[in-house]
Formats: C-alpha cells, sequence, structure tokens
C-alpha cells in the first residue's frame, strides 16, 4: 500500500519566478517557487510531466515527431524531436528523484494549419501528438489532461512546479488543464 501524496505546496503569485523554456526546448525543476511556461504552440506540442511526491516539474517544447528526418539535428538538439526529446524529457526528471510511477503527463499544441484539418498538408500537428501517445503507451504511461489539435492558433502553456497545476492560455483567456487536486479538462479539442 502506498501512501497518500502530500497537499501540494501553495506558492504566492507574487514570489512565482517564471522560467521560459523556448521552442525545442526544455527545462526541468524542483524549486517549488518556479514556473515554468512555453509560448507559441501550434503544431508543436508542450509535453509537461510532473511528480507530486518528488515536486519535481518538467517542461518540453517540442517542434517534430520523428528524429529520422534529421538526424544531424537530433543531435545537435534533441528537445526538437518527440522520439528524442521525451525520453530525455523523463530521465532529467528521474535524476530530481522523480518515479514514472507517481508522474503525470499533460500536453498541449498539436493544432493543424488552414481553416480545415483536410487543407493541412503536413499534418505536422496530428503526427506529433501520435508519436508522443504511441512513444508513451510503448512505455506504460497516460497522458492525465489534454488540449490537442483544433485550428492552428496559439497556446500558452505554464505549468506550477510546487502545485503541478497547468494552466493554457489562448486568446487572451487562461483556463485550467490540471488543477492541483486533478485534472481540470481531459480529451481533445474537436478540430
Amino acid at each position: 500500500m502506498t501512501a497518500p501524496a502530500p497537499a501540494p505546496m501553495r506558492v504566492p503569485a507574487a514570489l512565482a519566478r517564471h522560467v521560459v523554456v523556448g521552442m525545442a526546448d526544455c527545462k526541468v525543476s524542483r524549486t517549488a517557487e518556479e514556473t515554468l511556461v512555453t509560448y507559441a504552440l501550434g503544431s508543436c506540442l508542450g509535453i509537461v510531466v510532473h511528480d507530486p511526491a518528488a515536486g519535481v516539474a518538467g517542461l518540453l517544447h517540442v517542434m517534430l515527431p520523428t528524429s529520422t528526418i534529421d538526424e544531424a539535428k537530433a543531435r545537435a538538439n534533441p528537445w526538437m524531436f518527440v522520439d528524442t526529446g521525451v525520453p530525455r524529457l523523463f530521465k532529467a526528471c528521474y535524476e530530481l528523484g522523480a518515479r514514472k510511477e507517481r508522474m503525470t503527463v499533460t500536453v498541449a499544441g498539436g493544432a493543424h494549419a488552414g481553416a480545415a484539418d483536410a487543407e493541412d498538408s503536413f499534418q505536422i500537428g496530428k503526427r506529433n501528438v501520435l508519436a508522443l501517445r504511441k512513444l508513451l503507451w510503448k512505455n506504460g504511461v497516460m497522458i492525465h489532461a489534454e488540449d490537442t489539435g483544433g485550428h492552428q492558433r496559439s497556446r500558452t502553456m505554464s505549468v506550477s512546479v510546487a502545485s503541478g497545476a497547468v494552466s493554457l492560455r489562448t486568446n487572451g483567456a487562461t483556463t485550467p488543464l490540471v488543477r492541483p487536486d486533478g485534472p481540470a479538462r481531459t480529451g481533445r479539442e474537436s478540430p
């Protein structure tokens, strides 16, 4: 029998420090006062992992599904691709004390370009989401909450390291994806 997770720590907004995660970038932290944030998630994916018991959070901003399209770029920047970035995100969290069985995964982005899904000839957003689902499934990890797909628009994603709360800002409105007590929203957005 496992012990219940400790209550999430609340950090006053005035004390929170934002750590920006750029495109094809990743940050992990166990500093309770930090909020990890990434901007401009269109077809890209923002992938948050959080272990409440260890107080560890990570945020990865990937651009493309597979590194096989440019192995030299993958070697230079593995954060660019789902297949090379996600394993490194998990490993970086493990190094800070996170454990896979306690971690939650939250995903945002993966939008299609164009007015309709059929107009997006490259389907990067959809391919990103599919590559992530396949990789997580192979490793026995499920997505806790998500806001993926839909029409091309910019999403800003942030995670509080202390509480694991994940917020999504789209078109000037901020909504919770994950509250400290559980997911606020699950499932895909309608296209």
